[in-house]
């Protein structure tokens, strides 16, 4: 706001334009100055919401609901946040001669404190020690994505069993769509104008079902008359559930005489083996475990059909607070990808670099 729309600056406007006007000039302890005053807070008012008002009419500036309305006039509704999935490994110091049960929504934390919630009621039968059970993270988000071996606290024990962990990383949580996310999407689909037949067309119905992250759209795959469409989840796979509601959207909506295939992206596990060198002041422990962290969610489905390059996993290990250094080993080189393929997370291995 420029310095004549202030309330300070609609003051002193109106009083020298009265000054001149009549030859009195005001001392702010007027009654008339007083109501000046007044009336400048309600013009500047009046101004700050005309400005907001016109942000929010247009999809370039526009945040929050009135950006979500944009985009239903483009329909196109923002992205829900995902919880992330995995498996908690409940186990006991010794086996029992009874069977241990374990209540469905046991919660286990990791050491920042984000919570974990088993999806069913599982049992430990009488000589065993363990029982792996399905579980997600409490709540939608990136936080939810957490390296092996991180979720190894309880917040109430189940009777008998001693320990738990998580034996492979819990990914799939993804965040809420953000406005620059959603705006993007909105203004591209004013370039790239669907026609009923084109991808921009298949690709923009495809996304909008619930649960796909990312889409690639291969026309004439198998010939004339065939579309191809690939897809991936946040954590960048998609099961056969989510294969079969976006055929059914495009199946009930594609142009006649057109084959339509929906199809998994193909997996490229990549192993990632990093050493880090930790400033001074951190502790060893947390930078290992962030970075570990960090390099999880990175490999997430909006990385369908784009190469992985060794450039991009070093700024991410880089951005982790408390890393001095880095010296990435594998991959040894950049991982070529095509469009029906996504690079995924293989074996991740981050140590403390020798000195």
């Amino acid at each position: 706001m420029s310095e004549q729309v202030t309330q300070q600056g609609l003051y002193e406007q109106m009083r020298a334009d009265f000054a001149q006007r009549t030859g009195f000039y005001m001392e702010d302890n007027d009654d008339l100055a007083a109501r000046l005053w007044a009336v400048a807070a309600q013009l500047a008012a009046l101004r700050t919401e005309s400005e907001w008002s016109g942000r929010q009419a247009f999809p370039q500036t526009a945040e929050g609901t009135y950006l979500d309305w944009h985009g239903q006039m483009r329909g196109l509704t923002r992205r829900a946040g995902t919880h992330a999935q995995g498996v908690l490994r409940m186990s006991l110091d010794t086996a029992l001669s009874d069977d241990v049960e374990i209540a469905a929504g046991t919660v286990c934390t990791d050491e920042a404190l984000v919570r974990f919630v088993t999806l069913e009621a599982a049992t430990i039968p009488a000589g065993q020690t363990y029982v792996d059970v399905a579980a997600q993270a409490e709540q939608p988000g990136l936080a939810g994505n957490a390296a092996p071996g991180t979720v190894c606290f309880w917040t109430l024990p189940p009777v008998s069993v001693s320990s738990v962990t998580n034996p492979a990383a819990f990914t799939g949580g993804s965040e809420p769509e953000s406005d620059a996310a959603f705006r993007s999407r909105i203004l591209d689909s004013y370039h790239r104008l669907p026609n009923g037949a084109n991808a921009a067309w298949y690709e923009a119905r495809t996304l909008a079902v619930d649960g796909v992250a990312a889409a690639v759209v291969l026309p004439r795959w198998q010939g004339i008359g065939t579309v191809g469409v690939v897809i991936a989840g946040a954590d960048g796979t998609a099961d056969a559930a989510l294969i079969g509601r976006v055929a059914a959207v495009l199946e009930a909506a594609r142009e006649i005489a057109t084959d339509v295939t929906v199809m998994a992206a193909e997996a490229v596990p990549v192993d990632v083996t990093a050493q880090i060198t930790v400033s001074a002041g951190y502790e060893e422990s947390a930078v290992l475990l962030a970075v570990r962290t960090a390099l999880t969610q990175y490999f997430d489905g909006s990385l369908l059909g784009r190469p992985l390059y060794r450039a991009a996993l070093g700024r991410v290990i880089y951005g982790v607070d408390g890393v001095e250094n880095y010296s990435l080993t594998a991959p040894a080189a950049d991982v070529a990808i095509t469009q029906r393929q996504i690079p995924t997370l293989g074996t991740l291995s981050v140590t403390e670099a020798e000195t």
